[in-house]
C-alpha cells in the first residue's frame, strides 16, 4: 500500500503540496488530476523518494522510500527524462541497472517489450531519431523494466494515437491484475474514469475533490438526459423546473438537470412526443464535474 499522510512541501513562502492525504491499495489503479501548476508532479516527485516533504510522510508498503524501496518503483515522467545521444539498448541498460536488475534480464525484458510494442527495429538506433511517441513507448518500457510492485505514470498517453493509448492500456491493466499499485495522472479525464475506482483532485497543492467517482459523482447530483425524439421544444424542456441548460449535440439533445429526480419531468413532456428512440438518463461525466469544481475555484484564484 502507497501511504501520503498531511504531506506539505515548500519552496521558501510558496506551498506546492498543502496538507494532502491519500492512500493507494495494492492492486488498484488511483487517479491524481488537477490543472497545470497544480502539484501533481511534485506529489508524484515526493513519493518517488526525490523530494522531501517540510511535513508529513510518504510510505511504501510501510517503509519510507529509500534506496532499498526505490527498486519496486517505476516512475514515468510528463517530461522527456530520456538520454537523446543512447541507443534504446544503452538507455534501457543504464536505467535498468540503476534499479539493480541484471543487464542479462535488462535485454530479456527489452526485446520482449519492443516486440509487444512493435519496435523491434529501434532497439540500436538512438532515442533522437525516434518520433514523440516511439520515445513515449521507450519511456514506458523504461518504467517496466524493473519489474515494479509500484507504477507512477504521470501523463503517459501524451502524444500517443488512439491505437497505442490502447496499448497502454492493456499493459496497465495487466500489471493491475499482477497486484501492481498504479498511480497516474492524465489531461484526458475519459481515462481516469474508465480506470479508476478513486481519485484526488488537486488545486494550487490542495485537494479539492477525493475519494471513490461514485461518490463523487452522487454528492455532484447532476444529471444529464439524452433524448432523441421528433418535435423536441427545448423552451418547453426549459420551461421545467431544474432544468438547468439543454444542448443540441449531433441528432440527439441533452437535458442537463440539476439532480436525478427532474428526469420524470423531462420524460413527461417526452412522452407525449413521436417516435421516441433514446431517452437515458446519465450521472455527470467526470470531466462536467473537474469543470464545474476546479474551473470555479481556479477562476476565483
Amino acid at each position: 500500500m502507497l501511504e501520503v499522510k498531511n504531506v506539505t512541501l515548500k519552496y521558501g513562502d510558496f506551498v506546492a503540496v498543502d496538507n494532502l492525504s491519500f492512500e493507494v491499495e495494492k492492486g488498484e489503479i488511483f487517479g491524481l488530476l488537477g490543472t497545470n501548476g497544480a502539484g501533481k508532479t511534485t506529489t508524484f516527485r515526493t513519493i518517488m523518494g526525490l523530494l522531501y516533504p517540510s511535513s508529513g510522510y510518504v510510505r511504501y508498503e510501510g517503509e519510507f522510500v529509500s534506496y532499498q524501496t526505490v527498486d519496486k518503483i517505476g516512475y514515468m515522467i510528463e517530461e522527456r527524462s530520456l538520454l537523446t545521444k543512447l541507443t534504446v539498448k544503452d538507455l534501457m541498460l543504464y536505467f535498468g541497472q540503476l534499479k539493480n536488475v541484471e543487464a542479462k534480464t535488462i535485454l530479456e525484458r527489452l526485446d520482449y517489450w519492443l516486440k509487444r510494442f512493435d519496435i523491434t527495429d529501434y532497439k540500436n538506433k538512438k532515442i533522437k531519431e525516434l518520433s514523440k511517441g516511439n520515445q513515449q513507448k521507450i519511456q514506458f518500457i523504461s518504467a517496466l523494466i524493473n519489474e515494479p510492485s509500484l507504477l507512477v505514470l504521470d501523463e503517459p498517453f501524451s502524444g500517443l494515437d488512439v491505437i497505442n493509448i490502447e496499448l497502454f492500456v492493456e499493459v496497465i491493466r495487466e500489471y493491475q491484475k499482477k497486484g501492481c499499485t498504479i498511480i497516474f495522472s492524465s489531461h484526458q479525464i475519459d481515462h481516469v474514469e474508465s480506470f479508476c475506482e478513486r481519485l484526488v483532485v488537486l488545486q494550487k497543492g490542495k485537494s479539492v475533490i477525493s475519494g471513490l467517482i461514485k461518490d463523487v459523482k452522487k454528492e455532484f447530483k447532476k444529471h444529464n438526459i439524452k433524448i432523441i425524439v421528433d418535435g423536441f421544444d427545448p423552451k418547453e424542456v426549459l420551461k421545467i423546473d431544474g432544468v438547468l441548460d439543454v444542448i443540441e449535440n449531433s441528432n440527439e439533445w441533452i437535458v442537463k438537470t440539476r439532480e436525478e429526480s427532474v428526469s420524470k419531468d423531462v420524460f413527461n413532456y417526452v412522452k407525449q412526443l413521436d417516435n421516441i428512440k433514446k431517452y437515458d438518463v446519465e450521472e455527470a461525466t467526470l470531466s462536467e464535474i473537474f469543470i464545474a469544481k476546479v474551473g470555479k475555484k481556479y477562476e476565483e484564484a
